[in-house]
């Protein structure tokens, strides 16, 4: 583990410690999950933001999947069964 001094007016150190107190967290452990919170929405951003990464992604999937999915046209005839039955399938 390592120390991190962190400047902030004393307002903002009084809202984050009453937020933390209300999540039963200290200040250090609330900023630290608001950190690696913030961290992984901009990595997520990051590695879906290009045409590569968005097929690379897909790929994964298809990898780790089973089974067959069902092209539009079997969607579609799914869709119109249950809306003539007024079945939602769920």
């Amino acid at each position: 583990m390592v120390r991190v001094q962190v400047l902030m007016q004393e307002k903002e150190r009084e809202e984050f410690r009453s937020l933390a107190e209300s999540s039963g967290m200290s200040l250090s452990a609330w900023l630290r999950r608001a950190g690696v919170a913030q961290a992984d929405r901009q990595n997520q951003a990051r590695r879906l933001g290009s045409p590569e990464a968005l097929r690379e992604f897909f790929n994964k999937c298809d990898e780790r999947e089973q089974g067959h999915e069902p092209d539009w046209q079997e969607h579609e005839t799914v869709i119109q069964a249950s809306q003539r039955s007024g079945d939602s399938g769920t």
